[in-house]
């Protein structure tokens, strides 16, 4: 592990009104570490992702990348500094085809004369390319999203976010309603990405969706930080206890 996280979240506060839904919540990650991010539904995980992906302004707090403070106020420079983020249930447009949604604000384009037109032959190779690779069987990358399967869309998002250089993928319940094989699918991915560098952000309130693939894990309980562990230090089961009291009363001493 570098000596130094490629992103540091510090006393990560966010205050909705009178809802105080992030208390001073503090995190790192590493390049190609897999980090279980764990809460029950209402833990705050979602909030503080959407603060590292620039959809939020912390109410109080500060962000490092690569030991410099950031402030992100925007999706997009949160994209720029490499951060990427896939969604649970918007990562792809079902009335788009795939090639289009893997562009999607990204389009390349080709200049003739002093117009700018879609580089649609450069889409649709890049696109076919990337998804053969994540092992989706597509006889066409203008085929609408709406055939393809939840496992192979979560395949394709990552796929996607790796393309355009993500350092640090931030997974957002990317199981869910997803069955064995899909599941299988995913984790793959996640393997694969944490293989070429990246820094992963697993979020998840199912412990054994993220523990054969994650390096640690932050749980979190009612929007606080309520224990860190690394995966030598704890069981699935014991993990799965802690999230469901709320409390690490019990769990192993660290380095035990």
């Amino acid at each position: 592990m570098p000596e130094q996280p490629i992103v540091k979240m510090v006393n990560i506060s966010k205050r909705f009104g009178a809802v105080q839904a992030l208390d001073r919540v503090s995190l790192d990650v590493n390049e190609g570490e897999v980090l279980g991010l764990l809460g029950d539904n209402g833990a705050g995980k979602s909030t503080l992702i959407k603060i590292l992906a620039g959809i939020f302004p912390p109410t109080e707090g500060e962000i490092y990348f690569e030991g410099k403070p950031v402030r992100l106020s925007s999706p997009k420079e949160a994209r720029e500094l490499g951060i990427e983020t896939v969604h649970q249930k918007l990562s792809l447009v079902d009335i788009m085809t795939i090639s289009r949604n893997f562009f999607l604000g990204r389009e390349p384009v080709k200049k003739i004369g002093p117009f700018s037109f879609l580089d649609k032959r450069k889409m649709d190779e890049e696109c076919r390319k990337v998804v053969t690779q994540v092992g989706v069987r597509v006889r066409d990358p203008n085929e609408y999203v709406s055939i393809l399967s939840g496992g192979e869309r979560q395949a394709i998002s990552i796929g996607r976010a790796m393309y355009f250089g993500a350092r640090i993928l931030i997974l957002d319940e990317p199981m869910t309603a997803l069955s064995v094989r899909e599941q299988r699918t995913v984790i793959e991915e996640v393997k694969n990405a944490k293989a070429a560098g990246a820094a992963i952000i697993f979020i998840t309130h199912n412990v054994y969706h993220v523990y054969p693939v994650a390096d640690r894990f932050v749980i979190l309980d009612k929007g606080k930080k309520i224990g860190e562990v690394t995966k030598a230090e704890v069981t699935a089961e014991e993990l799965t206890e802690i999230v469901a009291a709320g409390s690490m009363t019990g769990a192993p001493e660290k380095g035990s």
